[in-house]
């Protein structure tokens, strides 16, 4: 019983997170394989399934507050589309434990960014509100 709550829960968290645009895909995918115990190749499908309809519930808020920047959605998503096509084809063909290091580097390295880099200029504040305008 404890099981599928523990699994709502971390869905609702990361669900949250989905809506801010913060990454919550990313802590299901550390939740999936560190506590739930799902192989790597296995939590980021579960992870693709996920996120699109949490994107879908988000996007319309981001998309009605001026969130999103038109003029780099088209690029960035055929870009992403076919990077996701090739990085998807090349996790399927790897080892799941290197797969999993990979993953756990990428975090590293985006943990040690977030807490160590200086933004010059620029408040947090003032620059989501500059976006915003755009």
């Amino acid at each position: 019983m404890i099981g599928w709550l523990t699994a709502l829960l971390a869905g609702m968290v990361t669900g949250i997170l989905s809506g801010f645009g913060v990454g919550g895909g990313t802590l299901l995918l550390v939740y999936l394989t560190a506590f739930a115990g799902v192989p790597q190749n296995q939590a980021q499908g579960i992870n693709l399934l996920y996120f699109l309809p949490a994107a879908a519930m988000a996007l319309p808020a981001h998309y009605k507050n001026g969130y999103i920047h038109r003029p780099t959605v088209g690029p960035a998503a055929a870009a992403g589309l076919a990077a996701a096509a090739v990085a998807a084809w090349i996790a399927t063909a790897m080892d799941v434990q290197l797969l999993h290091r990979c993953f756990g580097g990428f975090l590293l390295i985006i943990g040690m960014r977030e807490l160590f880099q200086k933004e010059e200029g620029q408040t947090p504040e003032e620059k989501t509100s500059e976006e915003g305008r755009r």
